[in-house]
């Protein structure tokens, strides 16, 4: 039970510098007044997902669990204050897709509370609201790999953002141990996942910074 409650609490912690890690990032976006190449969609997700995994930790869906929702109701406050700002200095392309997939957010949302409180009882509930935040929690994980392109392609981590990488990964493997001491299928499955997707993204950073060190670093002198 103490193991239980100290995984969880770890997970709690990491998941809660997750979310304050792309802090410096929007720093340099209000300070520049543009989101550059930043991508909002990451944080699109992470919005999705923290609405869905705060429902699951509700106790009229899952017993048990609670410490869930409540990390989940912090995140999904501070992805709405990261959201602002792209609405706020994103161009007016990028404002409108953020807009759109904003609306579509919450009217998701919106459907699966109906759906799951009109035509599921408790315990078939929580399996719906279950496999949701596991496709969810998998989309929130693999929402940064679309950065890994753009390292790629310009062969610089400038717009991956290290810390939410780190983060990212120590939060999911906390869960996943919660999960597996839980033997909470929905909990320990994506987070699982997303301690493999999270070590991809750290590999990632660490070739493309060393590389590009290496490459902006001056030659010897020849004599």
């Amino acid at each position: 039970m103490h193991l239980r409650r100290w995984h969880c609490w770890y997970g709690n912690l990491f998941a809660f510098v997750l979310f304050v890690s792309p802090i410096p990032t929007f720093r340099r976006i209000t300070r520049n007044r543009s989101t550059e190449q930043f991508s909002g969609l990451p944080y699109v997700y992470t919005l999705l997902n923290c609405l869905i995994c705060f429902w699951y930790g509700l106790p009229c869906v899952s017993y048990g669990v609670f410490l869930v929702a409540t990390v989940n109701s912090i995140g999904a406050i501070f992805q709405l204050l990261y959201i602002s700002l792209f609405l706020t200095f994103g161009d007016n392309a990028r404002r409108l897709k953020i807009c759109g997939l904003l609306i579509g957010v919450f009217a998701v949302f919106g459907l699966i509370v109906y759906v799951s409180l009109e035509m599921f009882d408790h315990q078939s509930r929580q399996t719906f609201i279950g496999y949701l935040s596991v496709a969810s929690l998998i989309s929130m994980f693999a929402s940064p790999l679309f950065i890994i392109n753009l390292v790629v392609r310009t062969k610089s981590v400038e717009f991956m953002p290290f810390h939410l990488s780190l983060a990212t990964f120590l939060m999911s493997i906390s869960f996943f141990a919660y999960g597996l001491l839980l033997n909470d299928f929905f909990i320990y499955i994506p987070n699982g996942i997303g301690s493999v997707l999270g070590v991809i993204q750290l590999l990632v950073y660490a070739y493309y910074n060393k590389r590009s060190r290496e490459e902006s670093s001056p030659p010897l002198l020849v004599s």
